[in-house]
């Protein structure tokens, strides 16, 4: 698993961090964190706005 953070396009503003497989299941996590069954779930005016997924390199 990676590290992901989901910020929303228009504003830059961070929406979610966490651990996920790929992009789509860091969506789809964040969407659950938000009350939503998945990514698909949510409003189309939020989805329209757009999210910016970022895998995070983490070195320790």
């Amino acid at each position: 698993m990676s590290i992901f953070q989901i910020r929303q396009k228009t504003s830059g503003a961070v929406l979610w961090t966490g651990s996920a497989d790929d992009e789509r299941t860091a969506l789809d996590a964040m969407a659950r964190e938000a009350g939503y069954a998945d990514y698909a779930a949510l409003p189309d005016g939020l989805r329209s706005a757009g999210f910016e997924a970022s895998k995070l390199d983490l070195i320790s």
